[in-house]
């Protein structure tokens, strides 16, 4: 509850005009101090949990450019996040497609952001790790073959005209928002935007060479895992801090993240135990990234055992569409953030209209919905983010490719974009 106090001027040495202008909301410092915590483990999970789980999926002589681009995409969406992506995403609402432009540069921040009891400049703080992890989710799709300065600047662009925009619809009062979509702490605006989004850049860039082969193999799969495992705590604050508050919905956020987790990762690898013989640290890491992916849209509004469900649910389907997009369509994702991080955010954002029940440990529904409303809601939600995601990825890395090239020569291809881009090598690990 945001707390109020009224001051006089003379109580408060203030001058009579500004005690006129009636109590000022107060935040709370516990929830602050949370939400500041919070904000530095999605960091942790953006900079060396991505970079790491991304690092070690790839071969070593692409280790380096894929840091580089992590870093550099969170860097620059960070900036446009300062200069416009927030005003565009959390500004006053203007017609329910984008907020209204007074925030730009982080003008006019209020005392405490509406709706909750936290500093307005906190809540902007949180919100621009999610604006950074998003597009360096997508990293994952072209490495080993795409142009750096390609990837920044098409980056940067997606930030402000896919991310900003979808989270106003969903976050911002926009909307999806006023239809009922449910995202806890980013299904939708996270998940979908960047799953979809680096499905249509791979299908762009086209195969690597090699595609698909053994030569392909991951060079680390040790660094994935411990990758993985920071992801893992990163989500705590992910989820946790969607809360936006330190009470119970936080925790219940954090415990069913947990559970999820903990369930996709091990069903993953008795998935992998029963169809090729044996289970495998890759299969571990990426298990746990598809549990926490779709438990995220219902952290903090399921029960345990429904995020155990989402668990068993998120790597069974992960799975089989990773099978699906590399094996059978040989469309070369190249570390499957779509089959991870997109199908798995969509699945937990269609789920949550079925355990949002009461009769399920769920929160219940919202005044005037139930549950074929709520389901109706979610769907639409996840269409049209998705489809608007497709369109405007297209629109916007051809647009950046009549500038910067999309794709690396094939010698540079072969010899590595360590060297080739950056005229670095990384370490050899046997």
């Amino acid at each position: 509850m945001i707390r109020k106090l009224a001051l006089t001027a003379m109580l408060a040495g203030l001058p009579a005009a500004a005690a006129a202008r009636g109590p000022m909301a107060l935040n709370d410092s516990g929830d602050t101090a949370w939400l500041l915590v919070s904000s530095v483990l999605v960091l942790l999970m953006a900079l060396p949990g991505l970079g790491m789980f991304y690092g070690g999926l790839v071969r070593a002589k692409n280790f380096l450019s894929v840091l580089l681009q992590v870093a550099a995409v969170a860097g620059v969406s960070s900036l446009l996040w300062i200069v416009l992506g927030y005003t565009i995403a959390f500004g006053p609402v203007a017609g329910g497609w984008i907020g209204a432009g007074s925030k730009w540069m982080l003008n006019n921040l209020g005392n405490v952001r509406g709706g909750t009891a936290l500093p307005e400049s906190t809540f902007m703080l949180f919100q621009m790790t999610f604006a950074l992890i998003t597009p360096a989710l997508m990293v994952g799709a072209w490495v080993d073959r795409a142009r750096f300065g390609w990837v920044v600047a098409f980056c940067a662009l997606w930030s402000l005209v896919v991310y900003a925009p979808v989270a106003h619809w969903v976050w911002g009062g926009g909307w999806l928002m006023q239809l009922g979509t449910l995202d806890f702490a980013g299904g939708i605006v996270v998940h979908t935007t960047a799953g979809v989004s680096a499905l249509v850049v791979a299908l762009l860039l086209g195969k690597r060479k090699g595609f698909p082969g053994s030569a392909l193999l991951p060079h680390a799969p040790g660094l994935t895992m411990l990758g993985a495992m920071l992801l893992w705590i990163g989500w705590f604050g992910f989820n946790g801090g969607s809360a936006l508050a330190a009470t119970d919905d936080a925790s219940a956020a954090i415990i069913n993240t947990h559970a999820a987790a903990s369930t996709a990762a091990l069903v993953w690898i008795l998935i992998e135990r029963l169809t090729f013989g044996k289970p495998t640290t890759v299969g571990f890491a990426t298990g746990a990234i598809a549990g926490l992916a779709a438990v995220t849209p219902a952290a903090g509004m399921i029960s345990p055992g429904a995020a155990i469900v989402f668990g068993a649910a998120s790597a069974l389907t992960c799975y089989g569409a990773i099978q699906l997009v590399k094996m059978k369509l040989l469309i070369d994702d190249s570390l499957d953030v779509f089959a991870v991080h997109g199908v798995g955010g969509m699945l937990g954002s269609i789920l949550v209209a079925v355990f949002l029940a009461p009769a399920v440990g769920g929160t219940g529904y919202a005044e005037g919905m139930s549950g074929g409303s709520q389901l109706g809601a979610q769907i639409i939600g996840v269409a049209a983010v998705a489809i608007y995601s497709a369109v405007a990825t297209a629109l916007i890395a051809l647009g950046t490719s009549l500038f910067l090239p999309m794709r690396v020569s094939e010698d540079d291809e072969r010899q590595g974009l360590d060297v080739a881009n950056h005229g670095e090598r990384a370490w050899e690990f046997d």
